[in-house]
Formats: structure tokens, sequence, C-alpha cells
């Protein structure tokens, strides 16, 4: 056992929740931001600005989301260069589409990004293994992780992937039939994803989390990001508002542990923009799914919510964007979070939950 233990340390092979669950997840979800969101992004800039060159752009971008999240997981893990530049094969098999005439219409269907996390993680792993233990390592490290990855994604992909879309079709089905409860937790829910130290955004493109699901999502995120950034000013000032506000509140982890009472703002916030923007604005996330749980980080969440009204008014299921859904985003990603986290901060500093410093980032 002793044996067993020092080789998986030499080869940087850790078998932990955190490696796998925090590590690989948010470098997934860098994966897909810099690959599936970025290409939403330049295609809804083409398509507004009649910019063809953008529309390709965001297509190529787009296309290779699987490699992309796989070389991100494969980097977070510690890949030496055979297994990581090896990935990008097993990323295409695990979330590419199948089709006639295509070589991987054997996967019988999209695996998705949850599919691609988990075939990535023992795919890499396994390279790892064997990773310079042969004298022919150019031969023998490639052929085992794209043979361990590729014949994963034809057996696993499809199930996985028709099991996180089921999962989120139930989720997207029970906002649209409980959408106030379920405004509050869906929105509660990923708000507290996207401040701990793991990926809302993955965990929400895993379940292809849109529509009025999705919308809530953005609520969540939008309440924490944006109440962190309001409620610290005094602590934090300019440089913390933009810090936490368009980068992440996952910068408050650290005050959260040493004073979980700072938390419960953000929190209480997320449950009343919920479901106003379920039930009142019926606010829909028809964007790329990973758009839904990134927030007011780069301004993603409102631009994923603006690009997918451009696709229903170009499908013609939305007439037209009008000054309702403009007023109903702003309230709910940016002045109803300011607003009501800020009230909640103050008065939790009045009574003595809240102190002076405690949410200072200068520590």
């Amino acid at each position: 056992m002793e044996k067993i233990k020092a080789f998986l340390k030499k080869k940087n092979v850790e078998i932990s929740a955190k490696r796998y669950g925090i590590d690989a997840l948010g470098a997934m979800a860098q994966g897909l931001f810099a690959s599936l969101l970025m290409g939403t992004i330049l295609n809804t800039i083409g398509t507004q600005f009649g910019l063809p060159f953008f529309n390709e752009l965001g297509g190529f971008a787009s296309s290779v989301a699987g490699p992309a999240m796989a070389v991100s997981i494969g980097f977070a893990l510690g890949a030496p260069p055979l297994v990581l530049f090896s990935l990008i094969s097993v990323g295409q098999a695990a979330n590419t589409l199948g089709g006639e005439g295509d070589p991987l219409a054997v996967l019988g269907g999209a695996g998705g990004p949850l599919a691609v996390l988990i075939v990535t993680v023992i795919a890499c792993e396994i390279g790892k293994l064997v990773s310079k233990e042969t004298k022919i390592d150019l031969l023998v490290t490639p052929f085992v992780t794209i043979l361990t990855g590729v014949g994963l994604s034809i057996w696993w992909a499809p199930a996985i992937g028709s099991a996180a879309s089921s999962v989120g079709r139930v989720i997207m089905w029970a906002t649209e039939l409980q959408p106030f409860l379920m405004g509050i937790v869906v929105s509660v829910v990923i708000g507290v994803a996207l401040t701990l130290p793991i990926s809302s955004a993955a965990i929400c493109s895993a379940f292809s989390l849109t529509g009025l699901a999705g919308g809530a999502a953005v609520a969540g995120c939008c309440a924490q990001m944006v109440g962190f950034a309001v409620m610290s000013f005094r602590e934090n000032r300019w440089s913390g508002l933009v810090s936490q506000g368009l980068g992440t509140s996952m910068l408050q982890m650290g005050n959260i542990v040493r004073n979980p009472r700072i938390w419960l703002p953000a929190i209480l916030t997320s449950a009343i923009t919920g479901p106003i923007a379920t039930c009142v604005f019926h606010l829909e996330m028809n964007g790329a799914a990973v758009s839904s749980g990134m927030g007011t980080c780069g301004m993603v969440g409102p631009i994923g919510v603006y690009s997918g009204w451009i696709a229903d008014v170009a499908s013609g299921a939305k007439a037209a964007i009008t000054a309702f859904d403009w007023i109903g985003m702003a309230l709910i990603c940016i002045v109803l979070p300011a607003l009501i986290c800020w009230a909640l901060g103050l008065w939790m500093r009045k009574i003595g939950w809240i102190r002076e410093g405690d949410l200072s980032l200068s520590d």
C-alpha cells in the first residue's frame, strides 16, 4: 500500500474532492468561458452589428468547447505535455454530437460538460500513471490516454449527457411549475455555489440550466457579486467594488469563514431577487447555459440574457425586446442586489452581526 501511495504521489495523482470537485470543475468553467461563452459573445456582436466575420469567429470558438474544457481540466490536474495534448481528442469525443458519416456517430449523442469532466479526469490520471514509464513514451502515453478517454466516451458519454440533461429539465420544469418557490431555491443555491470555491458556471452548464431557472440562477449570482461589492464598499472602496462586482464574490470566502454571518445579506438578497426574476419579470436565460452561473463577472450574465433575447427574436419565439425586459434585467442584475444587500448589511452592522473590518479584502 505504501508503494502505491508513493507511486501516486510521484505521478501527481491525488484522489480528492478538492482536486476533482473544485480544481478540475473550476478549470472546466474557464475552458467553457474561453470557447463556448466567448463564441456566443462574438456571435452576438456579429449579429447585432452585421459583421459576418464575428459570426464565423464565434462559430469556431464554440465548436472547440470539448477540447477547451478537457485541456483546461488537464492543466488543473498537472498533466504532463503528452497527456495534456492527447486530451484534445478526449474532450472532442466526450462532447461531440455524432451524426451520419461522423466517425464518432457511435457515441449516439453529445455527452456535454459533465461527461467531459468525468471522462477527462479518468483519462488524464491514467495517462499520468503511464507517462515516462517506458522508452517509447511518445507512443505509449498518447495511445493510453486517447484509448481510455475515447473508449469511456463511447461507453459513458451519452448516458452521462442524458442524465445531466434530465436533471436540468426537471429543475427547469419545476421552476415553470412553481416559479416562486423554485425561484428562491435556484437563486440561493447557485448564488452560494458562485461564492464557494466551486464553479457555479460549470454546474449550470453541466445541467444545461436555461430558461426561467437560468434567469433565477443569474439573479442569485448577481445578488452575491453586486451585493458583496456594495455592502463592503466602506472597507474596500472602488477597488473592492470592481474586483467583486465584475470579478468574483469568492474573494470574501476567507472573511466568511471567520464570520459566517456576513454571508446572510447576500443570501437573503438572492432569496428575494430570485422569485422577483421568475414571477414578476419572467427573466429567462436562453443564451449559453454557462452564462447562468457567471453573474456580473465581466457582465457575462446580462450579456447571456441579451444574447438569448436576440436568438428568441430571430427564431420568432419573442416578438421584440421591450423596455420592460431592459428594466427587469437592470433591476435584477444590479439595482435590487445593490439596494437590498446594502440595506440588510447596514442593519446587521447596527445589531453587531457585522463588525468593522469583517468585509475587508486587504488581509
